[in-house]
């Protein structure tokens, strides 16, 4: 009997979360693409709100995987991620080449500014052209992430092994 109950309780429960889900939401004005509102997590006191893309501006979404190829129309790589700048500018696009499925690929950072947006098979496809073949991008240098230094503590100080001899300590003698 408990477990009707509990089985009852949790299609009632997603149903409503179903139904909830569905119902409309308040909609935005549609004049103003950027608004401002008051916040306390703001030092200048007000907060910025983008409610709406324009026609002109991409989410970096749109790029991340996207296919690059060359100047020959053939893939030489894909976007796997994007680097910014602390004033949010972005600095590259990095480029995975070579390797299979993403396993032994090598990463390339270039300038947004190499790549020429052109318009893929289907509508909402876009792929980045390069002026490089397959070959030079893969002798390009590699792009190395930052990783920052671990702080040593004793949490995660080097121990020895277990079973491994304690250090020599060398005797003291008194005087």
């Amino acid at each position: 009997m408990l477990k009707k109950i509990m089985a009852v309780a949790a299609v009632s429960g997603l149903a409503l979360t179903s139904a909830m889900a569905q119902t409309a939401s308040p909609t935005a004005p549609a004049s103003p693409s950027v608004s401002t509102a008051p916040s306390t997590a703001s030092p200048a006191g007000k907060a910025t709100f983008v409610t709406k893309q324009t026609s002109d501006q991409w989410l970096a979404s749109r790029f991340k995987g996207t296919d690059v190829i060359g100047a020959d129309d053939k893939k030489i790589g894909d976007v796997s991620d994007i680097l910014f700048d602390k004033d949010k500018k972005i600095l590259a696009y990095i480029v995975g080449v070579g390797g299979f499925l993403g396993i032994g690929a090598k990463d390339v950072a270039l300038d947004p500014a190499s790549f020429q947006t052109v318009p893929g098979r289907d509508a909402g496809d876009t792929k980045l052209r390069l002026s490089m073949t397959k070959d030079e991008l893969k002798a390009a240098p590699a792009f190395e992430p930052y990783h920052p230094p671990r702080p040593v503590s004793s949490s995660n100080a080097p121990t020895r092994p277990m079973g491994a001899p304690s250090p020599m300590i060398p005797p003291t003698t008194k005087q």
